[in-house]
């Protein structure tokens, strides 16, 4: 992992954001950028009448500032250079783009931009993008405070063994001298019997494979069953004192979508500690 792409809008949401990427900066050799999208509503009459080009011009001279105070910041304080951009494409478009042509390895975004604290605008952005990139994506919560993280934890029922999403996981816990923890969730609504014994078996033969693999020998692959995953899930990171939670991220189809809202992207509205939503498409 070298490049690191952190979207802001100047929050203090987005700061936050940044500063988990400046932190780690001091941990592992990182390219920092940092985005601004600049999107302003258009007036036909305005437009017409010259005022609202004018009006654009001033207010991208200002975002310009902001990513150079930024940048000055960056580099007096901690000594680290930023590399900023400013676009005028929707975000969505202008994150894909730039991803793409700079070899993007991470993106890091907050929860919560300038909009507000309710849910249905808490993270969407952020959720949205969420499945979209080909590249895995940090959500760091709003009120998160900066740690090194001692503890990782892979939250999983497909037993992922593909190298390409396994390794980008383990490069990061490594660079960060941390532990990895994983845990299969059964849901014991809904599943028959037999995947229930599956599980069970398949579990402890996941945890030898995965210490064999990434030399990990404290790892623990535990499974634990439950009716509703964020529930069962947030429980055992209170009490399991975890630190970053890991998730992969799988492409469904528009009835999955409509009546499956990916976990993932629910768990970006409402985790309290970051979380590391990894692209199953990496693998591809």
């Amino acid at each position: 992992m070298k490049k690191i792409l952190v979207p802001s809008d100047f929050s203090s949401c987005a700061k936050n954001a940044l500063d988990f990427a400046i932190q780690s900066a001091g941990f592992m050799p990182l390219e920092i950028h940092v985005l601004h999208v600049f999107e302003s509503a258009q007036d036909m009459y305005t437009d017409y009448m010259g005022l609202n080009k004018e009006f654009r011009l001033s207010l991208l001279a200002e975002a310009q500032e902001k990513l150079d105070q930024l940048k000055k910041q960056a580099e007096e304080t901690v000594g680290i250079t930023l590399h900023t951009h400013l676009s005028v494409l929707p975000l969505t478009e202008s994150v894909l783009e730039i991803t793409e042509e700079l070899g993007i390895d991470l993106i890091v975004m907050g929860t919560l931009g300038a909009s507000g604290l309710k849910e249905k605008i808490v993270g969407s952005r952020t959720a949205h993008l969420i499945g979209k990139t080909k590249v895995p994506v940090l959500v760091i919560p709003y009120f998160y405070i900066w740690k090194k993280p001692e503890k990782f934890l892979l939250a999983t029922n497909q037993f992922e063994n593909e190298p390409v999403i396994l390794d980008f996981l383990f490069e990061i816990v490594d660079l960060f001298m941390a532990q990895m923890q994983v845990i299969v969730f059964t849901e014991e609504e809904g599943e028959n019997a037999f995947s229930i014994l599956e599980h069970t078996r398949k579990t402890p033969r996941y945890e030898t494979m995965l210490k064999k693999q990434y030399h990990q020998d404290t790892l623990t692959a535990t499974q634990i069953f439950g009716n509703g995953f964020e529930v069962s899930l947030q429980e055992y990171i209170r009490e399991h004192d975890i630190d970053i939670l890991a998730m992969i991220t799988y492409p469904r189809n528009f009835w999955n979508r409509v009546f499956h809202p990916s976990l993932t992207k629910r768990m970006s509205y409402h985790t309290q500690i970051p979380l590391l939503a990894i692209p199953a498409s990496t693998a591809s």
